[in-house]
């Protein structure tokens, strides 16, 4: 008898995230779907369960606590059990400057790309540490290398992605969790939108795919129990 795995996917309507759930759920795992908009998640999980996978849509706003932690339980309440976690949401926006942002854009970002992620996991980690479970963090290859173009807030936000999954990884190998900062370079997906310049269609057509993103963390989630991915850099040959 096999073991249903779950998977908690954040920012699963789209991008990167809705990528992740089609390879997870292909690989065997069964997907609860998080983000804001409902009709796009709800795109996303007919798309898995037309393939044959399972996927459980559970619209939510990461930035809210009291509501991640409704969420929380509503994946416990309805699958007994949390083996995975990716946190895919993110935010950018096209003011990246200090002489163009506002405090108010900064916060909305820092809010989205760090502080919901924290919150996330720390919803997700009692269920995480019974089951041994892998976190999978969607950051940056800015959150790698400094990149000028990527912005104040989300450059800072994403680099501090890395210490929060060190910090992860060296106080929760105990129970058995492990996590991954996934630095991803140039994807085509509509996150392009939020850039000052739009890329055209030459520029994404030697960008990776969503779906290069979703086959990375499929790896990751499916490595060995003893194997832990601390980070992770993908990009695109063209990425300078």
């Amino acid at each position: 008898m096999t073991t249903e795995r779950v998977l908690w996917i954040t920012g699963g309507g789209s991008g990167m995230g809705a990528a992740s759930a089609a390879a997870a759920a292909r690989s065997g795992w069964t997907v609860v779907l998080s983000g804001r908009r409902a009709e796009q998640l709800d795109a996303v999980a007919d798309g898995i369960r037309a393939d044959g996978g399972t996927a459980q849509v559970l619209p939510l706003d990461v930035t809210d606590p009291d509501a991640v932690r409704a969420a929380r339980d509503t994946v416990i309440a309805e699958h007994g059990r949390l083996d995975g976690l990716v946190l895919a949401a993110g935010l950018n926006a096209p003011a990246r400057r200090w002489d163009d942002q506002t405090m108010g854009s900064f916060q909305s970002i820092v809010d989205t790309n760090l502080t919901a992620v924290a919150i996330v996991t720390d919803a997700a980690l009692p269920a995480l540490r019974e089951t041994g479970g892998v976190v999978v963090v969607i950051s940056s290859y800015a959150g790698w290398s400094f990149q000028p173009g990527a912005g104040v807030a989300y450059s800072a936000s994403k680099t501090a992605l890395g210490s929060l999954t060190r910090s992860l990884n060296q106080q929760e190998a105990q129970h058995g969790v492990r996590a991954t900062h996934l630095c991803p370079g140039d994807v085509a997906t509509d996150f392009l939108a939020q850039r000052p310049q739009v890329p055209d269609e030459a520029a994404r057509a030697v960008m990776l795919t969503p779906e290069d993103i979703g086959r990375t963390v499929a790896f990751v989630l499916d490595a060995p129990a003893h194997v832990r991915i601390d980070e992770l850099v993908i990009s695109p040959v063209s990425q300078r």
